[in-house]
């Protein structure tokens, strides 16, 4: 008896997805709740499980196709065919996105993953050393004359358009709904808000010293490294807290105020960038923070990030810092009113009480709606930010 496999609930306000990949095709065996094929919907990829063991007797929409919250995708013949017991079932969907797109057979990699499995680490490792193995030397053919061609008359009015690139140095991708949707919202967001930002800069030295005292035993005693982050996130949500505005949003014709605190942390993944929620960071400790942030970024690495991790935020922290970035302007989350940039700590000579001394400097940016958000509110949340971080005892005393 054929058993549907139908696309699931997506999470809050998402109605479709598209097919991204089949992760088992027509024909073969599965065992139950084994994944099937992922799903991409404009906030995450997600992979829909199998209902039954048996044989896949129907693939109803391909690779690329979208479909419907509830559709049916295709069908599994209960019971049916032995059910194979290969290690592949058990890859990350980022590991065997990572095989396809280097055509590579998981056999051929030495794993260093849970129980010997290969990470996507692996794979990319492995794809660069057969890269650089030289390939087999070939013939080399002697040049040919060819005669110029005839010179062009002047009088040319237009010219042919270019040929398609023989040396295949173009590659044409079909853009996934998450790039997309991120597309759509950071350009929407340009369009709708009275977009500004403003600058301001903290000394990180009092914060760098309590990670270099306290590194050692938060980590033996929590299981997580103390990063800065945390710090970031707790002096947001005294911040927010100080400047109601700051968390709210512009709904129709009225302002909602949010007395809670759900603070997205952007992260960088390899379907885009993603923004995964801390919701009520102001209930979290440090270690909670580092603790979530941490899962989230494992996550986002391997593709496992669900709807419900990235909707429901209330502030945003991007911190281009870890790629070097001395400053920049972020650019809004919608409906969000405003978004926190993190940037390079860099050393830099300072005047402290009369003397130039040098100090580990970093550039924070708010970028925020001026449709809601007053300029002296934008200031004054953003010196609360530096006032905490310069003095982080201020977050243990909420001051």
């Amino acid at each position: 008896m054929p058993v549907d496999i139908t696309v699931p609930q997506l999470g809050e306000s998402v109605t479709e997805a598209t097919v991204a990949t089949w992760l088992r095709q027509k024909g073969e065996t599965v065992n139950k709740d084994e994944p099937l094929l992922e799903l991409e919907t404009d906030k995450a990829t997600m992979e829909v499980y199998a209902p039954v063991t048996g044989v896949i007797t129907d693939v109803l929409h391909a690779e690329g196709a979208d479909v419907a919250v509830g559709a049916v995708v295709g069908r599994i013949t209960e019971g049916a065919g032995e059910v194979h017991k290969t290690a592949e079932a058990i890859l990350s969907p980022a590991v065997r996105r990572a095989l396809a797109e280097h055509s590579l057979d998981a056999a051929d990699i030495t794993g260093t993953g849970k129980d010997g499995r290969p990470t996507k680490a692996d794979v990319l490792e492995h794809a660069r050393r057969v890269a650089k193995t030289p390939p087999a030397t070939a013939a080399v053919q002697p040049p040919q004359t060819v005669p110029d061609p005839p010179a062009a008359p002047r009088q040319a009015v237009s010219l042919p358009p270019s040929p398609p690139d023989p040396e295949g140095r173009e590659e044409r991708v079909r853009m996934n709904r998450v790039r997309k949707r991120i597309a759509e919202r950071l350009k929407a967001a340009q369009n709708t808000a009275a977009m500004l930002t403003t600058f301001n800069e903290a000394d990180m030295t009092a914060v760098m010293e309590a990670r270099r005292t306290y590194r050692d035993l938060f980590e033996r005693k929590h299981g997580v490294r103390l990063g800065f982050m945390s710090f970031f996130v707790h002096a947001a949500v005294q911040a927010l807290r100080d400047i109601p505005a700051v968390n709210g949003e512009i709904a129709g014709d009225e302002i909602v105020y949010k007395h809670y605190y759900h603070v997205g942390v952007a992260v960088s993944a390899p379907q885009g960038l993603l923004v995964p929620v801390l919701r009520d960071a102001d209930r979290m400790s440090l270690a909670d923070v580092e603790k979530a942030i941490a899962a989230f970024a494992a996550k986002a690495r391997d593709g496992n990030l669900v709807p419900d991790d990235l909707t429901g935020g209330t502030f945003t922290i991007s911190n281009g810092g870890i790629f070097g970035s001395l400053l920049s302007t972020p650019i809004l989350n919608p409906p969000q009113s405003a978004i926190l940039g993190m940037h390079k700590i860099q050393e830099r000579p300072v005047v402290v009480a009369g003397d130039v001394v040098v100090r580990p400097m970093m550039y924070l940016a708010l970028s925020y709606d001026h449709r809601i958000i007053d300029g002296r509110e934008a200031v004054t949340f953003l010196v609360r930010i530096k006032e905490a971080i310069e003095d982080p005892q201020r977050l243990l005393l909420k001051v």
